[in-house]
């Protein structure tokens, strides 16, 4: 083959490369504004491809019948009680942060009192940091958390006025959520076979992140939820109000592992035994400590087994990361990627493995004689 035939050749791959990484980049831009409803469209594809498979095989010839099932039971499952959640939790929401304009609520006074009883040493520490004006410090708490609550009461609003945006991109969601249903064996085959790798690689990319994502969502969000109904159970039978946004709150901070649900029911802990309610702070820490904590140590080694779980400590930072740079999409796009790196790294790891370790005198360990030196 001639030089300038080669030139020829590698000239049409670049350029194919770049028309194919443009394309691509601007694809994205383009449907960037409805990210979250093909993300959520995806995850629920995923985890409802079991059933969708059940169906199919029950009625083989009918794969539009099968997904469009499929389709009403999650719209009937997940999607109608989402936002009947959803309205009852703005609800509370509103009728909580009426509590804190009221006064009834005063975490400032929870403070104060907690403050009254430390000893000299840790009230004197307080003062030198500017925190021991008794007044002016409840003052300035019970400022903070009412503008805190003022500018979520906001942002309820802000919802309202957005609602044609938050029913099409449930549309948009459930539209390719059907189709993904439908098709997706034959998408995901297209895209395992434009992948540049070998045919084990490439199944074994396709096979462990698929296994790995399955896991990691399945096990994040049945956690959550069973996290955050059994804390909002807890909290409404010792009769402390919000208790169905304490739940919710729970559910979300149970995203992070480690920290997690603590972050709700040790501070309510606190603010109950500041207060006086010394049995209810003294149940609810022992139930957090002992049941809502341990769900998640109990439940997620069933559902996501050991072998595909991620580190709690590489879920923790994904997580954080994910929300710092995406918001509420980010408690599942962060994992996601982790979980990608991850399965990347242990291809790589399987395709070029490391020379066994040689010894001093050139042979491997394996292969020298027992009675060598």
């Amino acid at each position: 083959m001639s030089q300038a035939m080669l030139s020829t050749m590698t000239l049409a791959r670049v350029f194919l490369l770049v028309l194919v990484t443009v394309a691509t980049l601007a694809f994205f831009w383009l449907v960037a504004p409805f990210s979250g409803a093909i993300l959520w469209a995806v995850i629920a594809a995923v985890l409802f491809e079991p059933l969708n498979t059940r169906l199919l095989a029950a009625m083989p010839r009918h794969r539009n019948g099968a997904a469009l099932i499929t389709l009403v039971i999650i719209t009937v499952v997940v999607v109608v009680p989402a936002m009947l959640l959803g309205a009852a939790l703005l609800h509370e929401a509103g009728d909580f942060y009426a509590r804190v304009r009221s006064g009834e609520i005063d975490f400032g006074r929870v403070f104060v009192e907690a403050q009254a009883h430390l000893p000299d040493w840790a009230r004197s520490w307080l003062a030198d940091i500017g925190l021991g004006d008794v007044g002016g410090l409840r003052a300035k708490i019970s400022h903070g958390f009412a503008s805190s609550f003022q500018a979520v009461a906001s942002r309820v609003l802000s919802i309202g006025q957005g609602a044609f945006g938050f029913f099409l991109a449930l549309g948009v969601m459930l539209y390719l959520t059907f189709f993904l249903l439908r098709d997706g064996h034959a998408v995901a085959a297209r895209v395992e076979r434009a992948i540049p790798l070998t045919l084990d690689h490439r199944t074994m990319l396709v096979a462990k992140f698929v296994a790995v994502i399955r896991a990691t969502i399945k096990g994040s969000l049945i956690v959550a939820i069973l996290q955050g109904a059994t804390g909002g159970l807890v909290f409404w039978a010792l009769g402390i109000p919000g208790a169905l946004l304490w739940g919710v709150a729970m559910g979300v901070f149970s995203l992070f592992p480690a920290i997690g649900t603590g972050l709700i029911w040790v501070p309510v802990t606190i603010y109950l035994l500041a207060t006086g309610a010394i049995w209810q702070g003294a149940v609810l820490g022992g139930c957090g400590f002992f049941v809502i904590s341990s769900v998640d140590n109990i439940v997620r080694p069933i559902l996501v087994g050991h072998d595909a779980r991620m580190p709690d400590y590489v879920v923790l930072v994904a997580t954080l990361g994910g929300f710092e740079l995406m918001g509420f999409n980010g408690f599942v796009i962060g994992p996601v990627i982790a979980a990608l790196f991850m399965v990347v790294w242990d291809i790589f790891g399987d395709a070029y493995p490391q020379p066994a370790a040689v010894d001093a005198i050139g042979q491997d360990p394996v292969d020298r004689p027992d009675n060598a030196p």
